[in-house]
């Protein structure tokens, strides 16, 4: 599995990192985490807003920062549920 990180380094983009980090490693993923700080690389994925999140090349959030939760529920952990 290649989790990107989209953005040019920003602190959101930073914070989105750690929780796909920490994401990967509560769910024991075996996972390439990639940042594409590029804007061109990252224009050319279809985002015009960062910070964003992709799985396998797959664009699957644009311009916020996801929860460790959220970013478990996109890699195909437990589903992220309001109590």
């Amino acid at each position: 599995m290649k989790i990107q990180i989209l953005g040019t380094g920003c602190p959101k983009c930073q914070l989105l990192e750690q929780h796909a980090r920490e994401a990967i490693a509560e769910l024991g993923l075996d996972a390439e985490l990639v940042k594409v700080d590029e804007v061109d690389d990252i224009m050319e994925m279809g985002v015009m807003m960062t910070p964003a999140l992709a799985v396998d090349g797959e664009v699957k959030s644009v311009g916020k920062v996801l929860t460790k939760d959220q970013v478990k529920a996109y890699l195909g952990g437990p589903k992220f549920t309001r109590a």
